[in-house]
């Protein structure tokens, strides 16, 4: 007899909650609900934004999908002596957050996935995990800071989620790294910010607890002149009010399109800051070669480079390895996504293989929470993390300066957020073209 994943029929009054009246409506109608039979298939849902305004965060991760179908194409071995087929179902976000609910809800109710993987940005991941939580399905996910995805939607160390489970760094550890950054130069010590309309800007321009907070505290002086709508072709009046305070500094966060527009738009209105640092845009390479001689000296957050000494628990390949192999084959410079892009298939396979059953959602669900492993981005240990709900890896301070091999290298300049990697150099102030 086939092996049942005990997925237990959703009531009227549970499916109505869900992303669409229409889809759950549909889905009601599906005689297939009432009991999944998968006949030793493992079914993982993988919700990325592969296309749209978000794409540089999903770029690296349907190149890992495809290496490690290739890693399971005579299927998992599990603890319990079995081996199961895997079967990967791939979603694009179109790096819209009402798209990654649907599609993750679909997912879940339609294709009866196992587990379900969002796997980045903020815009994709709160919204997927949602209906992981609504339809009790177990949920890994990484590429977002971790309070971005648990605060807004409610959890809490008093109540946490149940099968919601995600693996990053910290916002108040971005934040300080970004502090961190900002002492190590001199400067007059005032801080303009730039945050988008969304909720990425709302995350790190909260007073409380975005940036603004951890950089009064360091003694920064804070300008913020009110959010930007994401797309806006004129920053005249952030330029403007950043120059009449006087600040030395830009920080906040905004994505590759509207960085470029900012920052050509200082050149053009002679407005230099001795340093920029801006977390998203300043992620990936592209992002940085579209600013031309501009990109020279920008600075952002560190998630992984090929430094971090760590080894895959899948292929025994060390970070190195990894991003070696991506620019061989695809012939582009590796991007910081790509440690997470691999990891979180080192996590989700890990606790498949421990799994009591993983044709079962609550097995699924319990080998997670006993996650304890060490990945190629650093360890992921559900128990140590600041609720039950997250693990924290690790975040250093970069920069962008001229390369051999590429336009330009991301540098590691400060860790005084975390210890595991000493700086490569010294930040150095921007050099703009007179």
């Amino acid at each position: 007899m086939p092996e049942s994943n005990n997925i237990t029929r959703p009531t009227r009054r549970t499916v109505l909650k869900g992303v669409t009246a229409g889809l759950a409506a549909s889905t009601l109608s599906m005689p297939s609900i009432a009991r999944a039979r998968s006949a030793g298939k493992i079914k993982i849902g993988f919700v990325t934004p592969s296309t749209g305004s978000l794409a540089l965060f999903g770029e690296t991760d349907g190149w890992a999908v495809e290496k490690i179908r290739a890693l399971l194409k005579d299927g998992l071995k599990t603890q319990n002596g079995k081996t199961y087929d895997v079967e990967i179902l791939v979603r694009d976000t179109q790096s819209d957050s009402n798209r990654a609910a649907k599609v993750a809800a679909d997912l879940i109710l339609n294709d009866q996935v196992h587990l379900l993987i969002p796997a980045s940005t903020t815009e994709g991941v709160p919204a997927a995990a949602d209906q992981a939580e609504l339809y009790q399905c177990p949920c890994i996910s990484t590429g977002a800071p971790w309070q971005a995805v648990i605060l807004p939607r409610g959890g809490s160390k008093e109540k946490p989620f149940k099968w919601t489970y995600h693996f990053f760094w910290g916002l108040d550890e971005a934040l300080n790294t970004f502090v961190g950054l900002w002492r190590t130069v001199e400067t007059n010590r005032k801080v303009g910010m730039l945050f988008p309309q969304n909720m990425d800007g709302e995350a790190w321009g909260n007073k409380d607890y975005g940036l603004p907070s951890p950089t009064r505290k360091a003694g920064f002086e804070v300008v913020v002149p009110g959010f930007f709508q994401p797309r806006t072709s004129d920053y005249s009046s952030q330029i403007n009010a950043f120059k009449q305070a006087g600040c030395d500094i830009i920080g906040g966060i905004t994505y590759p399109d509207d960085f470029k527009t900012f920052v050509t738009q200082c050149a053009q209105q002679g407005y230099k800051p001795k340093v920029i640092t801006v977390a998203a845009a300043l992620l990936f390479p592209s992002g940085v070669q579209a600013l031309g001689p501009l990109g020279d000296g920008m600075s952002s957050e560190v998630w992984w480079t090929p430094a971090f000494p760590f080894k895959s628990t899948l292929t025994g390949q060390v970070s190195r390895d990894i991003a070696n192999l991506w620019e061989s084959e695809t012939k582009k410079q590796w991007t910081q996504p790509l440690g997470y892009s691999h990891a979180i298939w080192e996590v989700a396979l890990d606790a498949l293989k421990r799994s009591a059953n993983p044709l079962d959602r609550e097995a699924n669900r319990e080998a997670l929470v006993a996650t304890k492993l060490d990945t190629l981005i650093g360890r992921v240990d559900f128990s140590t993390g600041p609720q039950q709900n997250v693990s924290t890896t690790p975040i250093f301070g970069g920069q962008w300066v001229k390369g051999d091999k590429w336009p330009y290298e991301l540098k590691i300049v400060d860790n005084a957020v975390n210890k595991l990697i000493e700086p490569e150099q010294k930040l150095k102030l921007i050099q703009w073209a007179s």
